[in-house]
């Protein structure tokens, strides 16, 4: 976990839930005035599915869809998969882990067999080699940037981004990569991996497939070919390669700039094959490691029953089904043959006018989504649009025509699993104000206002539902049969899955042999976080047990510069003390005083000496997508010919060029070309 460590953001988070705007009572929009007005619970409850099921009825069942999140605890999202899909008939939900993860949740599958990153946060502390590509842990993950302070192998630590950033400046090297030619410099790599001999081949015998069709496919990527595309020179390449082969214990960490992309599952899978060829896998301080960016993304991952299936299952196995529908005791017939549609698959079914009703739980899509102006236009669209939120303020609560008043982390009690895989509980500290429910509360309202079924009983309290979902994970990857209760994630301090019941029992075992206590009697040890790294045994999760190279052509990137939109445009974090859309940073005045008000570019000096941009000046950023003004920020971090814009204010998705990953349909997010002009007073 975090070794009880925070940064500004979750220092703050009490202060973001004391806002003046909270959402404090349900309310009802009328279309024609504009007014709202207060409802009780069971009056927005019966709202909510008289609206919705005479959407239903005049459009067909599949005319309703939720969009989610990674924030909440998974037993609240596993509560709304199961209400949603199974009660309810709501065929299409997904959640916004398709922004930040999917490529890296692809990946994993695909090459791996499940979603298993293998790591653990110790692997930063025990690596000799760190390879960050299109990341900047420094401000995104700074805790995790601190384990990196404590290790003493006196580790090189590479940055590929195309940008000089916060954590570029404190490595060993930094490679200023050409945006999005990640794939290129990757299987570059491997050609010089296998050209020199650097690889593992007794590992690769025994534990891969599809070697000799990847060897083929890198060996027209010489370094000097690579060049051309990437931006670097071969020498560079050479280096980096060197250092995978002399180095005892080398580590890849990767997150938004490698997952949003149009070609981000074969850009991580390609670093998935440089482990693979090399043997640094399963070992301490190695390993493809993917970071994820929100709170509970790896719960969302395997318990939202969006992409997957409850417990990590698949909706397109009937024997999983089967499994699912016992456990949950519900017909096997209300649950789907597939998941249905993916989040740009929803707004796309929106603007063609097959989806009218759409429920938005704890994410703020007006601002994050892609391509900001085509989604506003999508949701004007809608019949019905309910929104539950913390606040009633967000940009899509405010075009919301129900808002339910949801309570705030600290305001719950659930489980979260990080990117390491580790379970850990958060615990209730203050009650909610005014009338805010729990989401698990309102999930539960609304399930049985729409008549679920009997089913929904079992459900009484998070902790209950937790009961279920373990036994859900029975015999899966993610097995957490062994953690009792809540009581054994707190005395633990978080425990990672694979975590059976048969580990546990051994386990306990072995802490009772050691006390002359019955087994029975034990509880974990206080801060006991046994570290489970996988793939130790070089076993994956595939049917014959091995991991597959993938791989592919490297496709162009489908918009650059030219002589309209002569400058490439970068997005990203922008401080350590925002996060994402500033829904709750925002809200604390000691955060905002760390970071510029207003949405600001960073220009090169020499484009700001060349186009007359003074620091601070009024600038104009145009895309073929839409036109923003911001303040200009003059900078060395970006090359000549770049601009930057922090995603964290609604004018970068006003810009960015709306392209999807083929495998995972996550958004590219992080490119497009645009033009700089001078706002004239």
């Amino acid at each position: 976990m975090n070794l009880g460590k925070t940064c500004t953001k979750g220092f703050n988070l009490i202060k973001a839930l004391e806002s003046a705007d909270r959402a404090v009572v349900p309310t009802l929009r009328d279309r024609a005035t504009g007014q709202r007005r207060d409802l009780s619970w069971d009056e927005a409850a019966a709202t909510f599915v008289d609206r919705f099921r005479a959407i239903q009825q005049k459009y067909g069942p599949e005319s309703v869809a939720f969009l989610s999140t990674g924030q909440l605890p998974f037993e609240e999202l596993a509560l709304l998969g199961a209400v949603a899909k199974f009660g309810m008939g709501i065929r299409h939900g997904d959640g916004n882990t398709r922004q930040c993860m999917a490529s890296a949740v692809v990946t994993y599958k695909q090459s791996f067999g499940f979603d298993a990153p293998g790591f653990t946060y110790t692997d930063i502390e025990q690596s000799d080699c760190l390879i960050f590509l299109g990341a900047n842990p420094a401000i995104a993950h700074p805790i995790l940037w601190q384990r990196l302070k404590n290790n003493t192998q006196s580790p090189t630590v590479v940055v590929v981004d195309p940008r000089s950033t916060e954590s570029s400046k404190e490595a060993t090297l930094h490679l200023a990569i050409e945006p999005k030619s990640d794939l290129t410099f990757l299987y570059a790599l491997a050609h010089i991996l296998l050209e020199e001999g650097w690889i593992d081949p007794e590992f690769i015998e025994a534990h891969t497939s599809g070697f000799a069709e990847f060897r083929d496919h890198v060996a027209e990527f010489t370094p000097e070919a690579a060049e051309r595309i990437t931006g670097l020179t071969a020498a560079q390449i050479r280096q980096v390669a060197e250092l995978i082969h002399t180095k005892k214990a080398v580590s890849f960490w990767w997150t938004m700039g490698v997952n949003q992309s149009h070609q981000g599952v074969r850009t991580a899978q390609a670093i998935v094959n440089l482990c693979l060829m090399t043997g640094h896998i399963g070992r301490p301080g190695t390993g493809p490691n993917s970071i994820t960016g929100q709170c509970n993304a790896m719960g969302s991952r395997l318990f939202s029953n969006t992409s997957n299936l409850l417990g990590g299952h698949d909706f397109g196995k009937p024997e999983h089904r089967a499994k699912v529908a016992q456990t949950l005791g519900i017909p096997e017939d209300l649950i789907p043959p597939d998941a249905g549609k993916n989040y740009d698959q929803i707004l796309e079914a929106i603007e063609a006018g097959t989806i009218k009703g759409l429920w938005v739980i704890c994410t703020n899509p007006a601002h994050s989504w892609i391509d900001h102006n085509s989604f506003q236009k999508r949701i004007d669209t809608l019949d019905f649009l309910v929104v539950q939120d913390i606040y009633h303020t967000t940009e899509t609560a405010q075009v919301a025509d129900l808002v339910l008043p949801a309570a705030g982390s600290a305001e719950k009690n659930g489980t979260f699993i990080n990117s390491e895989r580790r379970l850990g509980i958060v615990q209730k500290v203050k009650q909610a104000p005014g009338l805010a429910k729990t989401d698990f509360e309102i999930f539960q309202l609304l399930g049985k206002a729409w008549g679920v079924g009997p089913w929904l009983d079992r459900w009484t309290d998070p902790e209950a539902a937790f009961g279920i979902l373990k036994e859900l994970s029975r015999g899966q990857p993610c097995d957490i049969t062994g953690i009792r209760t809540w009581k054994d994630l707190a005395a633990a301090g978080g425990i990672q899955w694979p975590w059976s019941a048969r580990n546990a029992d051994a386990s306990l075992a072995d802490h009772a042999q050691s006390a002359g206590a019955d087994s029975a009697a034990v509880s974990w040890p206080q801060g006991d976080q046994v570290q489970r790294r996988l793939f130790a045994d070089g076993k994956f999760f595939t049917p014959d047990g091995k991991a597959k190279f993938l791989f592919t052509d490297v496709v162009p990137l489908p918009e650059i510069p030219d002589e309209t939109y002569p400058f490439f445009l970068l997005t990203g974090r922008g401080t350590m003390h925002q996060w994402h859309t500033q829904t709750r940073t925002g809200k604390v005045e000691m955060l905002k005083k760390m970071y510029p008000v207003d949405s600001y570019a960073e220009v090169n000096p020499a484009d700001a000496q060349r186009l007359g941009i003074a620091p601070g000046a009024d600038l104009r950023i145009t895309s073929r997508r839409g036109s923003v003004k911001v303040k200009a920020l003059v900078k060395e971090s970006v090359r000549p010919g770049f601009v930057f814009l922090p995603m964290h204010y609604p004018e970068a998705n006003c810009l960015t060029f709306p392209v999807f990953d083929p495998h995972s349909r996550q958004p590219g997010y992080k490119f497009g070309a645009v033009k700089v002009e001078v706002v004239v007073p």
